[in-house]
C-alpha cells in the first residue's frame, strides 16, 4: 500500500516539468492580481464613490476629457521605440540574396553547365525565382551521352517528385535537389524547365565529401546567372535566407508588382503587398527587404497605443506599461516580422479606432468643424486598412456602432441643453461621413488595383483610371475573393487551424518554421504572450463589469471594438488560424490599461508593485520564449521542459 502511493507521488513529481509548473505559476499569479484588483476597486459605502456608482447612476457618456502627451512621456515613448526597434530588425533577416535570375524561356529552355574536370556530385543547392514548374536534371560526362537524373516517390500518394522541384511554396527559397547517389562522375550538368518561364537564381555544387565547388570550378555556363553570386550562398536554407509560410505568396506578389506582372496571391486587396514592394525596392528582393517595412509599422504601432493608452487615461504610468505589454505580446512581434499583409490591416484599425476615439470624445458644444478632422482620419485610415485585407470591414462594423451611439448622445445632449439645431448638425455629419467612410474608401481601393492594370498592359497616362476594363478588372476580383473566402477553397482541415475559442485561452498556436539540427532547433510561432491573453481576456471580464456599474463610456468603446473583431469568427465557417485574433488584441491591451489606470486611481497597497510586476512578467515570459519567436538556436530540451505549456496543442515538441 505504502509503495503504491510512493509510486503515484512519484511518479506526479516526474511529470511536474517546468513545462507544467510555469502555467499553473502564471494562473495563480493572475488569480492573485485580479483578487487584488477586485477588492481595491470595489466601492467603500457611504464613500463620495458608492454614492456616485450606487445612488446617483451617472449618465452614460462618449464625451470625456481627452489626455494630451506632455513632455513626460517623451522618454518613455522614446525608449519603448528604441528597445523594440532593435528587437525588430535584430535577425529580421538577410539583407542579401541572388538578385538576378536566368530566366528559361521558349528559345531557350535549358541550361548546360560544363565543370572543369569530371566530379562525383553529392548535392545541389538552388535558389528559386517566380514562376512555378521543375527541372530535368541530367548528367554526362562527354557531353553526348546523358543520364537522366530519376524521380523518386517521397509524397503521402506515393508519386514521383522531380529532382528540382520550384512549387508556388517554395519560392525564393534555397532549397535541394534529390540526387539519388551511384552516379558516375560528371563533367556537364544539364537542367531543363519543364514550363516557361521560369527563373532560376543560384546554383550551389557540392562533391561527394559535401564541399563546395568553387566558382573555379565552373568551366562554361549558357546560364551566367546561376553562378553570379555564388558569395551568396548559405550555409544552410533557413528563414534568414529564404521565404516562409505566407510571405511566398504576399512576398512574391509585391516583387510581381514592382516588375508589372500577373499577380499570383489575389485572394486579398493590393494595397498590404504594395507596401512590401515599396520595402523591396528599397532593400532589393532580400529577407530583410520584404520584411522591413512590417517590422517598422510594427514599432509605430506602440507609438500609436501609446498616445491612444494616454489620450484615455491620461497617466504616463499606464501608458508606459500596457504598451510595453503589447510589445512583448508574442503574436505582434512575430507578425510584424513577416512578410505578410496583417500588419497593415492591424495597424490601420488602431488608427481608425485611435481618430474614431477622439472624434466621440470632441466635445458637443465645439463647432462643427472641430469634428471634420478626426472623422476623416478615421475615414481615411479605415479605407486604407480595407484596401489591405478585408477583415477590416469588421472593424468599420464596430466603428458604425460607435458612431451610431455618439450621435443618439449628442441629440439627448441638444434636448437637454435646450439646443436648436442638432437636425442641421446631423445632416452635415451624415454628409461628410459618407464623403470619410464611403467616397474616400472607395477611391484608395480603386488606386489600390494600379498594379492590376499596368500587369494588362493598361498605364494612368494612358487613361486607365477612365477605362472601364480597369474596373472590370476590379470587379472580377472582388467576386473572385467573395468566393475564395466563402466557398471554403482553402480547404476544410489544417494541421495548424484553430477555433476562435481557442485563440482565447491561447490553446492553439501555428507554427511557421521547424528545423531540427541534431540537438538544437531553430522553431517559431504565432500565439499569445499568456500574461497579456490570459490577463487581458480577465481584464475584458473586469471592463464589462466595470461598465455596467459605472456607465463608463470608454469601457463600452473598448469592448465594442473587441467584440466587432471577434464575433464574425464565431459565425465563419471556413477554417481560421490564431492569427485572426491579432486585432482583437489591440483591445485586450486597452482593457488591461483601465485595470492598470484603475489600480493607480486607488492608491491602494502596493499598486506601483501591481502594475510594474504585472509589466515585468510579460517580459520575463517575453525573454522566457523568445527562442520559439525569432527561430534562434534552442536545445530540444529547452522546448519541451521549458515552452510546451499545453502538450500536443502547442506544438513544440
Amino acid at each position: 500500500m505504502l509503495d503504491g502511493v510512493i509510486s503515484f507521488l512519484n511518479n506526479i513529481i516526474s511529470c511536474l516539468t517546468p513545462a507544467v509548473v510555469f502555467p499553473v505559476v502564471v494562473l495563480v499569479y493572475l488569480f492573485v492580481f485580479y483578487r487584488y484588483y477586485w477588492k481595491i476597486s470595489r466601492s467603500l459605502e457611504g464613500t463620495h464613490d458608492w454614492i456616485a456608482t450606487e445612488v446617483t447612476q451617472s449618465r452614460f457618456t462618449f464625451f470625456q476629457a481627452r489626455h494630451p502627451m506632455d513632455r513626460h512621456d517623451i522618454l518613455p515613448l522614446a525608449v519603448i521605440i528604441a528597445l523594440f526597434s532593435f528587437l525588430a530588425l535584430f535577425r529580421l533577416g538577410d539583407m542579401t540574396a541572388p538578385q538576378s535570375f536566368f530566366q528559361f524561356r521558349q528559345n531557350q529552355n535549358q541550361a548546360v553547365i560544363e565543370l572543369d574536370s569530371p566530379k562525383d556530385i553529392g548535392a545541389i543547392m538552388f535558389y528559386t525565382g517566380l514562376w512555378e514548374g521543375h527541372y530535368t536534371l541530367e548528367f554526362s560526362e562527354d557531353g553526348i551521352h546523358w543520364h537522366e537524373q530519376g524521380s523518386v516517390s517521397l509524397t503521402l500518394e506515393d508519386l514521383p517528385t522531380p529532382s528540382m522541384q520550384q512549387s508556388y511554396s517554395e519560392l525564393f527559397k534555397w532549397q535541394y535537389a534529390i540526387i539519388n547517389g551511384g552516379n558516375p562522375p560528371t563533367k556537364h550538368i544539364r537542367l531543363t524547365a519543364s514550363n516557361i518561364p521560369l527563373e532560376l537564381g543560384e546554383i550551389a555544387l557540392y562533391d561527394a565529401a559535401g564541399a563546395l565547388l568553387p566558382p573555379s570550378a565552373i568551366m562554361f555556363s549558357d546560364a551566367p546567372e546561376l553562378f553570379d553570386e555564388q558569395h551568396l550562398i548559405p550555409t544552410l536554407p533557413t528563414y534568414m535566407n529564404s521565404m516562409y509560410f505566407d510571405e511566398v505568396y504576399h512576398g512574391r506578389t509585391a516583387f510581381e508588382h514592382l516588375r508589372n506582372a500577373d499577380p499570383y496571391e489575389t485572394t486579398h486587396p493590393p494595397l498590404g503587398k504594395l507596401f512590401i514592394a515599396g520595402s523591396v525596392s528599397l532593400f532589393g528582393m532580400t529577407p530583410f527587404g520584404w520584411r522591413f517595412i512590417g517590422a517598422v509599422l510594427g514599432v509605430i504601432m506602440l507609438a500609436v497605443m501609446y498616445i491612444f493608452i494616454k489620450n484615455m487615461f491620461g497617466k504616463t504610468v499606464v501608458a508606459t506599461c500596457a504598451t510595453a505589454l503589447f510589445g512583448f505580446d508574442f503574436m505582434r512581434f512575430v507578425q510584424t516580422r513577416m512578410a505578410t499583409i496583417d500588419t497593415y490591416a492591424v495597424l490601420f484599425i488602431l488608427l481608425a479606432f485611435f481618430f474614431m476615439y477622439r472624434y466621440i470624445t470632441t466635445p458637443p458644444d465645439e463647432p462643427f468643424r472641430k469634428s471634420l478632422m478626426p472623422l476623416a482620419m478615421s475615414g481615411a485610415f479605415f479605407g486604407i486598412g480595407l484596401a489591405s485585407k478585408w477583415v477590416v470591414a469588421y472593424a468599420g462594423l464596430g466603428l458604425a456602432v460607435i458612431y451610431a451611439i455618439r450621435q443618439i448622445q449628442l441629440a439627448k445632449h441638444y434636448k437637454l441643453a435646450g439646443k436648436a439645431g442638432y437636425k442641421v448638425y446631423l445632416t452635415k455629419t451624415l454628409l461628410f461621413s459618407v464623403l470619410f467612410f464611403g467616397v474616400f474608401p472607395a477611391i484608395i481601393y480603386s488606386l489600390s488595383y494600379i498594379p492590376y492594370g499596368l500587369a494588362a498592359g493598361m498605364t494612368v497616362a494612358g487613361g486607365m483610371l477612365w477605362d472601364a476594363r480597369f474596373y472590370q478588372i476590379i470587379l472580377d476580383n472582388q467576386v473572385w475573393m467573395l468566393n475564395y473566402h466563402g466557398l471554403l477553397v482553402l480547404g476544410e482541415t489544417h494541421p495548424y487551424s484553430s477555433s476562435w475559442w481557442q485563440w482565447i485561452i491561447n490553446a492553439r498556436p501555428i507554427l511557421y518554421v521547424n528545423n531540427h539540427f541534431d540537438d538544437i532547433r531553430s522553431s517559431f510561432a504565432a500565439f499569445g504572450n499568456p500574461i497579456v491573453w490570459w490577463g487581458g481576456i480577465l481584464a475584458m471580464a473586469f471592463a464589462v463589469a466595470d461598465m455596467v456599474k459605472k456607465r463608463d463610456g470608454k469601457l463600452l468603446f473598448i469592448i465594442i471594438g473587441f467584440l466587432a473583431q471577434l464575433l464574425p469568427w464565431i459565425i465563419i465557417s471556413r477554417i481560421v488560424f490564431v492569427y485572426h485574433y491579432f486585432p482583437s488584441t489591440l483591445f485586450l491591451v486597452l482593457a488591461l490599461a483601465h485595470v492598470f489606470s484603475a489600480i493607480h486611481d486607488r492608491q491602494m497597497g502596493s499598486y506601483k508593485m501591481a502594475v510594474y510586476g504585472f509589466t515585468a512578467s510579460g517580459g520575463a515570459l517575453f525573454v522566457l520564449f523568445y527562442p520559439a519567436i525569432t527561430g534562434i538556436y534552442a536545445p530540444h530540451w529547452y522546448y519541451e521542459n521549458l515552452l510546451q505549456w499545453i502538450p500536443v496543442m502547442w506544438p513544440f515538441s
